[in-house]
C-alpha cells in the first residue's frame, strides 16, 4: 500500500520550531506549510489524503473541489473552521483534540485576572524608572491592588477548563458561581452554585468565559447583560472572540459600567486595527496565547498524531461529524 500523503495546511503555531513533525512524519508523505492563504487551500490539498489544519477555513466548496481528501485532523478542540456537515456528505471524518490546554488555558486565565488585581509589570517599570528609589516611604502603588479572596468568579461555560478555573477560584477563596447549559455534576467544593446567566452577571466580581463557539453563544455578552454587571466587575475572554459583541464591550469600559477586561482572544484574528477594543479603556489584550505553552502544544501534537494513526488503521478516534 502507497503511503499516504498528509499535508498539514498551517503548522507554524503548532511547531513553530520547538514541536518536531517527527512522529507524524513516520505515519506517511508529510508536506507541511507555516501558513496557506485561502487561495492556495485548494491547490495544496490536492492529492492528499489526510490534512492537518489549525485555523484554515474548508467551506462546502472545498470538499466538492477536493475528493482525494479522506480525513481532516483539526489541531484543537474547536472545529468550527470545518464546514462539518459538508464534510460528511463526502465521507469525510474530521478529529479535534478535546483534552490539551485545560491546564494551560485555566492557568492563563488567572495570569490576566492576577494582572488586573497587581499590574506587576507596571509597578515593575516604575521601579526601573527610579520611582522607588525617589519614595519618601519604604513602599508605593501606582494602582489599587485586589485581594481576591471572598470574591466571586462567575464561570461562563463549565465544562474541562471552567471546572479547572473553578478549582484555581476556590484555591485563591473565592466563592465560585457557574453557568452552562448542561449542567453535570457539581464540584465538591463550597461556596459553589449554578446560576442562570443574567443572575451571573449580576452578582460576579470576575466573568470568566469558557463556551464553544455556536450559534446560540454568538454575541451572548452583549449591551443587555452587561448592563446587569457591577461597576467593580472584570470580564476574562480566553475562549472565543465572538461570545462578546466587542463595541458594547467597549462602551462598557469607557462608560465605567464594567471596570476591566482582559481578552485573549477577539471576533476576527489577527486583530483588526478598528478593533474598538483596542481604544477602550481599562482593557488588555494578548495575541490568542492562552493554549500555546509547550506542554501543551506537545500534548496537541500527540494527540492529532494518534487520531491520523487512529484513521489509517480503521479506528478513527475523536470524530465531530460521525
Amino acid at each position: 500500500m502507497a503511503s499516504p500523503k498528509i499535508v498539514v495546511l498551517d503548522g507554524a503555531t503548532l511547531n513553530p520550531g520547538d514541536n518536531p513533525w517527527t512522529d507524524l512524519e513516520a505515519l506517511g508523505n508529510v508536506v507541511v506549510y507555516d501558513h496557506s492563504l485561502a487561495e492556495t487551500v485548494v491547490s495544496r490539498s490536492r492529492g492528499a489524503t489526510v490534512l492537518v489544519i489549525n485555523k484554515v477555513k474548508l467551506s462546502r466548496e472545498f470538499f466538492q473541489q477536493v475528493p482525494d481528501v479522506r480525513f481532516v485532523a483539526v489541531t484543537a478542540t474547536g472545529a468550527d473552521c470545518v464546514d462539518v456537515a459538508a464534510a460528511r456528505e463526502h465521507g469525510v471524518p474530521v478529529s479535534n483534540v478535546p483534552i490539551y490546554g485545560t491546564d494551560s488555558v485555566a492557568q492563563f486565565a488567572f495570569a490576566l485576572l492576577l494582572h488586573l488585581c497587581h499590574h506587576v509589570g507596571l509597578h515593575d517599570r516604575a521601579v526601573h524608572e527610579g520611582e522607588w528609589s525617589r519614595s519618601a516611604d519604604f513602599c508605593f502603588w501606582r494602582t489599587p491592588l485586589v485581594e481576591l479572596a471572598g470574591r466571586t468568579m462567575g464561570i461562563v461555560g463549565f465544562g474541562r477548563i471552567g471546572r479547572r478555573v473553578g478549582e484555581l477560584a476556590h484555591a485563591f477563596g473565592m466563592h465560585v458561581l457557574a453557568f452552562d447549559l448542561r449542567r453535570g455534576q457539581a464540584p465538591d467544593y463550597q461556596p459553589f452554585a449554578w446560576a442562570e446567566l443574567q443572575e451571573l452577571f449580576a452578582r460576579s466580581d470576575v466573568i470568566s468565559l469558557h463556551c464553544p463557539s455556536t450559534p446560540e453563544t454568538h454575541g451572548i455578552v452583549n449591551r443587555d447583560l452587561l448592563r446587569r454587571a457591577r461597576p467593580q466587575t472584570v470580564l476574562i475572554n480566553t475562549s472565543r472572540g465572538d461570545l462578546v459583541v466587542e463595541a458594547d464591550l467597549a462602551a462598557a469600559l469607557d462608560s465605567g459600567r464594567l471596570a476591566a477586561a482582559a481578552v485573549d482572544v477577539v471576533s476576527q484574528e489577527p486583530i483588526r486595527p478598528d478593533n474598538p477594543l483596542l481604544r477602550a479603556k481599562n482593557c488588555v489584550i494578548t495575541p490568542h496565547i492562552a493554549w500555546a505553552t509547550l506542554a501543551a502544544r506537545r500534548r496537541l501534537m500527540e494527540s492529532t498524531v494518534a487520531n491520523i494513526a487512529n484513521f489509517l488503521a480503521g479506528t478513527p478516534t475523536n470524530i465531530v461529524n460521525a
